[in-house]
């Protein structure tokens, strides 16, 4: 297992590269290009700078987060060939820059969605949270206005301004897209896209959908054990593989994350570990990263890992913001760095107790 720490660069985020170096047991970033508008061709020159800053301080850079997917790829539509050539142009200069995983989404319109950003827990922390009738009683338009002033000032990754720019007009596109068609265009995409990767040896990482069901009519395809196992067959190559988000798979309680880890060991190229606490149907909140304080179970999610033998990428995912820190919602150093030391407890306990 490699310990990575998401950091979203030097002018977009309110931790440094050497408060990160400092978590113990951290040995890489996982980053983006994130001020690249969606669909163009991501520099050689912007990657090397972006791996140099990284590696002077001391930490690696093999995996990426995200290179989003043009919305006319998602929608099949005819400029989607010129989208995918610049996509594959990208991955070509990734690789050459030692880059061996991309994590990747193909959710329509939203990357992800709550209803509040910052709900204070009874101790005084703030955590993002879900709230099912919520959702369904707010027009999507007002939610991404409440979102832009929840902020704390920095970009929502996913929730990028020219993405969402003309969201009426997206998501009248999309009436006309089910849950098949959306299939059909990932699988045209990662044909396509899958040759590069492997002639270059790069791995592409699915993130499921988050939540795990359709939201405002739009369709949701990577939602739990079945549709992952389908994608897995349809594009059956070690290239195609998923990012395991525990919180985004558990949200849906019909989702055995242990389970899930051990039937797609070996196509699992990135782990996202972070817990929730279900509130009710369609509702939850975020978590600290401790079993105890959440609905999942760490040990057994960590153990599940250890089991298949994993040797890839993990990275601690959303944590609270506690000890009065600012920072993106979701993304501040305290309790990631906590949750990552827990992490790194369960696999050095998990590991003692099977020599």
């Amino acid at each position: 297992m490699k310990m990575i720490f998401r950091w979203f660069g030097e002018n977009d985020d309110s931790v440094s590269l050497k408060e990160i170096k400092q978590i113990p047991g951290m040995t890489g970033i996982v980053s983006a290009l994130s001020d690249i508008p969606v669909g163009e061709v991501w520099p050689l020159d912007r990657i090397k700078k972006l791996k140099k800053t990284i590696n002077k301080a001391g930490l690696e850079l093999e995996v990426i987060e995200s290179v989003n997917v043009h919305e006319d790829i998602k929608l099949g539509l005819s400029s989607r060939d010129k989208y995918i050539e610049n996509y594959k142009t990208t991955l070509k200069n990734l690789a050459s820059e030692g880059i061996k995983v991309v994590c990747y989404n193909f959710m329509p319109v939203f990357d992800w969605l709550r209803s509040d950003l910052a709900e204070e827990l009874e101790d005084g922390s703030t955590t993002m949270a879900y709230d099912e009738e919520w959702i369904n009683n707010t027009d999507p338009v007002k939610l991404v206005e409440e979102f832009d002033k929840e902020s704390q000032g920095f970009s929502l990754p996913g929730w990028e301004p020219e993405r969402l720019a003309e969201l009426k007009d997206i998501m009248e596109q999309y009436k006309e897209i089910d849950e098949e068609q959306l299939f059909d265009n990932l699988k045209y995409f990662l044909k396509r896209i899958l040759p590069v990767c492997e002639e270059y040896d790069i791995k592409m990482a699915i993130h499921p959908d988050d939540p795990p069901w359709p939201i405002y009519g739009l369709p949701r395809i990577m939602t739990g054990k079945e549709n992952i196992r389908k994608l897995m067959s349809a594009v059956d190559s070690p290239y195609n593989g998923i990012s395991l988000c525990s919180g985004s798979l558990g949200s849906n309680p019909d989702n055995s994350v242990p389970d899930l880890i051990r039937e797609f060991g070996n196509r699992i190229h990135f782990g996202h570990v972070r817990n929730l606490k279900f509130d009710g149907e369609g509702k939850f909140h975020e978590t600290s990263h401790l079993s105890s304080d959440g609905s999942l179970d760490l040990f057994e999610i960590m153990k599940a890992y250890f089991d298949i033998g994993f040797e890839g990428y993990i990275r601690p995912d959303h944590g609270r913001m506690i000890w009065g820190e600012k920072a993106r919602p979701g993304y501040g150093l305290y309790d990631r760095a906590l949750g990552a030391t827990y992490i790194n407890g369960l696999w050095e306990a998990i590991k003692k107790m099977n020599k």
